[in-house]
């Protein structure tokens, strides 16, 4: 029997800083854990600590440094959250500052240099790839220790981690096809769906998650807005330009044709990518590697399209099953299945998105789900130097374009044709994953990584 999926939409839709939900947003968590767990120390332990050790490992360690790793983990360590640290926190934060970060340990300061960040073996034995091992040190022994899981999409495990203890989900699903079976049985839409196990879930009531979607989709547009009139150079050394207010100023210019619509989408998901390449916040929908293609999607649909905030929100509940389905049975992490667990799930919910934002049936939903899937399988993830601009940046707006075009064939199509299923999209996601070489996953060893 499948456990039911038992996860809050806003575990999965996560606001903090770009530009990898596994590579800063769960790091940072992990530091900050580690930070309240050292605060919580007697005071006569505290006197007594030398050093503290932070040890990367998997693509932590391999592409980290161009990721953001090392600064994020320090945020968290000073004290400070993803979801409330602002851009500003984080760019003053130097890793390499030759003379040390101090770092608060009750009432005392722990100097921490630039060499106790250990980029340690990108392939090991621990039970996920993203490994974060943390060591509070005496001259004599260990006072603590604690081994952290990065599992992608901003999510956090740790060594002997259990499922945390929520409510029970009213219409208890694991894949698609209990889903729809669900949505049959009690004659529901799939956001009605969602927003009933939200509530059994989190104990929220139906205005608090109201409130709290209108927040992720305003944080959405705002990320879209800043990104399509900053202009420049993105950090690190690759030295690209953003493109996105460039695209934005060409599609205005544009005649009335789907070509300007299509360019308007490209403009506003290379907006939230670039924003995400800057390390400022983004939604993880449901990575930072891939937060630009729903956010594109939606500024469309309620710009341009003039769809009320009301129906978009609707969608955006019921595409969140996508996601779920998607990490419950695979993941959404690239460095466990390639960039096809960001982008190819991140189009995935975006064509599902669209189909319910025009009012069509969960059957073409889903079956909108699955062609945008289907056509991200393989897809590896490949950052040049590490960091997360090439080819990114491009592909969260051919994930956008994509999704678009998935929408458009399921709604055409005759739903009784369609012979792959969502859930077998997802089974040959994970299973390619697993075949995907190691260079291929988030490690900037191979593909455009190793050839640029």
């Amino acid at each position: 029997m499948m456990t039911a999926i038992n996860t809050s939409v806003f575990e999965l839709l996560k606001i903090g800083p770009g530009p990898s939900s596994s590579h800063t947003i769960g790091p940072m968590k992990a530091g900050y854990d580690f930070h309240c767990l050292m605060q919580q120390l007697p005071q006569e332990q505290q006197e007594k600590a030398t050093e503290l050790k932070v040890y990367l490992f998997g693509s932590l360690a391999s592409t980290g440094k161009g990721h953001g790793t090392d600064r994020a983990v320090l945020a968290g360590l000073l004290g400070y959250q993803p979801e409330s640290c602002s851009p500003a926190i984080l760019d003053g934060i130097n890793p390499d500052n030759p003379e040390g970060i101090l770092l608060p340990l009750g009432r005392l300061k722990l100097l921490f240099k630039p060499t106790d960040m250990i980029w340690d073996n990108q392939q090991h034995n621990y039970p996920f790839s993203n490994t974060i091992v943390m060591r509070l040190y005496s001259k004599d022994n260990i006072l603590l220790e604690k081994e952290y899981y990065s599992v992608g999409g901003g999510f956090l495990q740790w060594k002997g981690w259990q499922e945390p203890k929520q409510g029970v989900p009213r219409y208890p699903y694991a894949n698609a096809e209990q889903l729809l079976k669900q949505l049959r049985k009690h004659r529901l839409r799939i956001d009605e769906l969602m927003l009933a196990n939200e509530i059994a879930i989190t104990g929220c009531s139906k205005r608090q998650i109201k409130e709290k979607l209108d927040h992720i989709i305003k944080v959405m547009q705002q990320s879209v807005e800043r990104g399509i009139v900053t202009e420049g150079f993105l950090p690190g050394p690759i030295g690209l330009h953003r493109k996105a207010a460039l695209l934005y100023q060409r599609a205005k210019a544009m005649p009335r044709s789907i070509d300007r619509m299509l360019v308007f989408l490209c403009a506003y998901a290379f907006a939230v990518a670039e924003e995400n390449a800057s390390g400022h916040i983004v939604v993880t929908a449901p990575t930072c590697g891939s937060a630009g293609v729903i956010p594109a999607v939606i500024q469309v649909l309620l710009k341009h399209q003039k769809l009320s905030r009301d129906v978009v929100r609707r969608a955006l509940l019921g595409a969140s099953a996508i996601g779920f389905i998607a990490k419950h049975n695979a993941s959404i992490s690239g460095a466990e299945v390639g960039c096809q667990g960001e982008i190819g799930v991140a189009s995935s919910m975006a064509a599902a998105l669209i189909a319910l934002a025009y009012g069509c049936d969960e059957r073409i939903a889903l079956n909108a789900a699955e062609i945008a899937l289907e056509h991200h399988l393989g897809m590896t993830c490949d950052p040049v130097k590490g960091y997360v601009q090439i080819p990114c940046i491009e592909r969260n707006a051919m994930g956008a374009v994509k999704a678009w075009t998935a929408y458009l064939i399921a709604k055409e199509s005759l739903p009784e044709w369609h012979k792959v299923g969502l859930d077998k999209a997802i089974e040959a996601m994970l299973q390619t994953g697993r075949d995907m070489k190691v260079e291929y996953r988030e490690t900037a060893m191979g593909g455009l990584a190793k050839v640029c």
